[in-house]
């Protein structure tokens, strides 16, 4: 069983946000904080990602209380919330996406849960849209044979599998309560204690699966992680993504595709060795497949998408080339 002393902690919980461009979203995430605190000591950390609309003067208008952290240039989610991490005092941390807003009792009944559980190192809540519409929220480690599963689409043909959803747990009710390998970084509570143990967000991941790498160091550690249905987060998604894409991004997400592909090779390298390549390789294959199957039908909407695939080969190439088959990180911000 893992203890802190609470004495030593200055605050409850510390939420940490990191935003880019997400200013009137921002603006509700954080009264949906403040509004949740409750009987909580709260402390609250923005770290703003070179943003260029005017959130950080917003913040500093109209949230005195937030401790504002500017960075000069986009770190990307990992390496801007270890920003955070230095400054926070809570006994527990809370990751909260600025297109993240927290529902009645949230806050309150994720320390309920920590509290009751004492190895846990990270928990999570159930991510809906706006509309109540479910999101993935309790998820499994990936591996190649998963990966492809995903891929091909039998994961979504067939969500009520154990086996086609296996990733994210598709086949189970999502208001139970359920230890699970990872949890979203759109909302995480993580107990200071754990987080000392196993070090911040590994840099190397700009964007993606760094939450996926996050967890399995804190498994590794001997804590657990835990999906709580009654912990209800409203999460918009992608607003960060959509402001990248409309400044570098062509149609086809081609830069966000290549971050994606980079971070996957990142991960594999690191935690299954020369598994990095056989995950490469199945995705390039499986894209290879379709494009044949695609570019000689009579339906142009059908070529279109084989030009598509064979692109997302060309990504994957450029991305296995670029990290030496998952060995190396770019240099950043990418």
């Amino acid at each position: 069983m893992h203890t802190e002393n609470l004495s030593s902690f200055q605050f409850d919980v510390s939420i940490v946000i990191v935003s880019f461009n997400t200013r009137n979203v921002l603006r509700e995430c954080l009264h949906s904080a403040y509004r949740e605190a409750g009987s909580l000591r709260v402390q609250i950390i923005v770290v703003d990602n070179a943003s260029t609309d005017g959130s950080p003067a917003m913040v500093e208008q109209e949230f005195s209380n937030v401790l504002l952290v500017r960075s000069e240039i986009n770190l990307g989610f990992g390496p801007a919330n270890n920003l955070g991490f230095k400054l926070a005092a809570g006994r527990y941390i809370v990751l909260l996406n600025s297109d993240a807003f927290l529902s009645e009792g949230s806050l309150e009944r994720s320390v309920a849960h920590m509290d009751a559980t004492p190895n846990a190192g990270l928990g999570g809540g159930r991510l809906i849209g706006r509309d109540g519409s479910w999101q993935p929220s309790a998820r499994m480690f990936p591996t190649v044979v998963s990966d492809l599963i995903v891929l091909s689409g039998l994961a979504a043909r067939f969500p009520h599998s154990r086996f086609f959803g296996h990733t994210d747990r598709t086949w189970a009710s999502p208001m139970e309560a359920a230890e699970v390998d990872w949890v979203p970084g759109a909302y995480s509570i993580i107990r200071a204690e754990a987080l000392a143990a196993v070090g911040p967000f590994d840099q190397r991941f700009f964007l993606y699966y760094e939450e996926v790498d996050f967890c399995k160091r804190i498994k590794n550690e001997g804590y657990s992680i835990w999906y709580w249905p009654d912990i209800v987060v409203v999460h918009i998604g992608g607003e960060s993504s959509r402001q990248v894409r409309s400044l570098q991004l062509s149609r086809t997400g081609a830069q966000l595709t290549l971050w994606r592909m980079r971070s996957m090779l990142l991960y594999y390298r690191k935690h299954h060795g020369s598994s990095a390549w056989c995950a490469m390789a199945v995705e390039a294959v499986w894209y290879w497949l379709r494009s044949q199957r695609r570019r000689w039908s009579k339906n142009p909407d059908r070529r279109a998408s084989a030009r598509v695939d064979q692109s997302m080969i060309s990504i994957m190439n450029t991305a296995w080339r670029e990290t030496k088959g998952g060995r190396f990180s770019p240099e950043q911000p990418w």
